[in-house]
């Protein structure tokens, strides 16, 4: 009443309450929200057991265990890349649905620390947990957890002696399903209490089509070429230059453009071998770098830094004929 009497002017909008601040700010911070690119490895991994390729025998048995939410404890075994990881969490999925499946789900990767007191601490506490209730969507949800131990042939015998107990003791509430790549590393009273699964190697054909298909999704033009003589001629003219500036930025561009650096290793072989402007003890030098390049490639080495180190060799060869 004295603000009125006194002239002073009183806001006619109304109050910002909590729920309309909350709502505003939600409201701008969804518009300015962007989604999260994925991975395609994630992307297109497998998300029910009928997408895993190749393992038609693997697919069939999991399959008649699922129908009755029901998963004895397994082992699988085969080499890298085969679908052991994408098989067991696709199988997973199913079992406990998007909602439960983090909650069932305990995974370890070759990145934890898995010796034997992990396994006495954080899978026998996690084992020890009862699980129950039902899905959401009304399928049956199975009164059991999982525990994924991948790459179970680095443990060490005293841990993988503990887990055997953990497994005899909470076989009521758990499941493990190890994942390995020789069998041979796994103590005889653990591969007697699992069923073994043995994944095949892909074939090309089965690797190509998987290939052809994401790119066909992803409306990626792909063609049947390796890298253009013309690309390999630029590396040439970028270590001729003698400038390592110019030569990081060729390298990049290689990366950039997704040209294999294996293939590159391969394509580059050829032409050194072929120039008739080089010794043949620089030829030798290059070559044997090309042979410890393949191998750092091979063993998971970083592509853009092994063709660094590669085309820096070449330039300090080349630059010498100079």
């Amino acid at each position: 009443m004295q603000a009125f009497l006194k002239g002073t002017s009183i806001s006619t909008k109304p109050p910002l309450t909590k729920d309309r601040g909350v709502a505003a700010t939600a409201g701008s911070s969804g518009e300015s929200k962007k989604a999260k690119p994925v991975p395609w490895v994630e992307k297109y991994r497998p998300k029910c057991v009928d997408e895993v390729a190749f393992q038609d025998e693997v697919v069939a048995v999991l399959k008649k265990s699922l129908e009755g939410a029901d998963l004895p404890n397994l082992l699988f075994y085969g080499p890298p890349g085969t679908g052991k990881t994408s098989t067991i969490l696709a199988a997973a999925r199913e079992l406990f649905g998007p909602e439960l499946f983090r909650l069932r789900v305990l995974e370890l990767n070759a990145s934890d620390e898995r010796g034997i007191q992990v396994v006495r601490e954080k899978v026998k506490n996690f084992a020890q947990l009862t699980v129950s209730g039902s899905r959401s969507d009304g399928k049956p949800c199975p009164p059991f957890k999982i525990v994924i131990l991948d790459e179970a042939d680095s443990m060490t015998s005293a841990a993988q002696a503990a887990l055997r107990r953990t497994m005899e003791k909470e076989s009521k509430t758990t499941r493990f399903c190890l994942i390995c790549n020789y069998v041979s590393r796994i103590i005889e009273p653990l591969t007697s209490r699992c069923s073994k699964f043995r994944f095949k190697p892909l074939s090309d054909k089965i690797q190509r089509q998987r290939l052809l298909d994401i790119a066909d999704k992803e409306n990626v033009k792909i063609s049947n070429e390796v890298v253009p003589a013309e690309t390999i001629d630029g590396i040439f003219a970028a270590c001729q230059s003698g400038s390592f500036d110019k030569l990081e930025a060729v390298v990049k561009d290689l990366i950039d453009e997704g040209h294999a650096a294996t293939q590159l290793v391969n394509q580059l072989h050829d032409v050194i071998v072929e120039n008739d402007n080089l010794s043949d003890k620089q030829k030798s030098i290059i070559t044997e770098k090309l042979a410890e390049v393949d191998k750092c490639l091979a063993d998971g080495a970083d592509e853009h830094l092994q063709l660094i180190s590669l085309c820096a060799t070449v330039m300090q060869q080349l630059t010498q004929n100079c």
